[in-house]
């Protein structure tokens, strides 16, 4: 997500892109809203919890899609943050920029509040100590966001899109960093770059036994600087069973941290209680 607003103004650009991913049809592209060549991948390049709770396959045995857990089930939220780094960023790393946000980690600890991260392959290879520690804390789940960061349909506002024979081949190559990274058991969760989809996308990737997960509230940090105005967002968005999408990215997503600090103790007068995206797949009763 993170790679293409670069090329748009503003944060309600890419709310607006990113809010028309989740009910479209899968049969066509679906818009919320660099990588090396790899040909093959290790048998240990998939998904390994075998209790994690999954959703069953689509019509045809496509991926199935996550936007939202139920919503009479009590007031649950989960908090997600995409740690993006695409393949061509590793110039703009050396040079100093921070595609991490050890400060929002840290709040979340300190907040107590468990989450789930979506990371990209690239990520875990440029701060594999942080992915290491995250994959070992009990109070995260770390999920595949792609290697590449690169559209997995042809229209995701003017991302790079994967070779059709690459898409399954990028889900796997993102395990296998990830687990090299340090990260023992990476969720069954894939979230599409850009939250871009397609019925074609959803068969490419059915055979890394992947669910997709999406979102039904917009945080709008990506290049915000009124962290207030995020926080109103998140608030007036959020319903019981609601996933939340936010950014892990210091120099993208700059007041993330401010937002949660913000956020948790408000949702939490509300009586909402914070979960990690497999506690409402699960109780979404519609296990793989």
């Amino acid at each position: 997500m993170i790679a293409l607003a670069r090329r748009i103004t503003a944060v309600c650009v890419l709310g607006a892109a990113l809010a028309a991913c989740g009910t479209a049809d899968p049969a066509k592209p679906v818009r919320p809203a660099h990588a090396e060549p790899h040909n093959s991948a290790s048998a240990s390049a998939s998904p390994s919890p075998s209790g994690t709770p999954t959703m069953a396959a689509g019509p045809g045995g496509l991926t199935p899609v996550f936007e939202h857990g139920p919503r009479d089930r009590g007031k649950t939220v989960a908090l997600t943050f995409d740690a993006d780094m695409t393949a061509d960023e590793g110039p703009r790393a050396a040079a100093g920029e921070r595609f991490d946000n050890p400060g929002l980690i840290s709040a979340l600890r300190t907040l107590k509040v468990p989450a789930t991260v979506f990371m990209t392959g690239r990520w875990a290879e440029e701060y594999p100590d942080q992915a290491r520690a995250l994959g070992h804390d009990a109070q995260f789940e770390v999920a595949n966001h792609s290697y590449s960061h690169y559209a997995f349909t042809g229209d995701c506002y003017g991302l790079p899109t994967v070779a059709p024979d690459g898409k399954l081949t990028e889900v796997q190559r993102t395990y296998a960093a990830l687990r090299k990274a340090g990260v023992p058991n990476p969720m069954p969760y894939f979230r599409f770059p850009g939250g871009c989809y397609d019925r074609d996308a959803l068969r490419a990737i059915s055979g890394a036994g992947v669910t997709a997960i999406q979102w039904d509230v917009i945080s709008g940090d990506a290049f915000a600087t009124d962290a207030d105005a995020v926080v109103r967002q998140v608030l007036d968005g959020v319903k019981p069973g609601s996933v939340v999408v936010m950014h892990c990215t210091r120099s993208a997503a700059p007041t993330t941290e401010k937002v949660v600090r913000s956020v948790v103790p408000e949702l939490r007068k509300q009586g909402y209680r914070f979960v990690k995206v497999s506690e409402l797949v699960r109780e979404s009763g519609t296990p793989r």
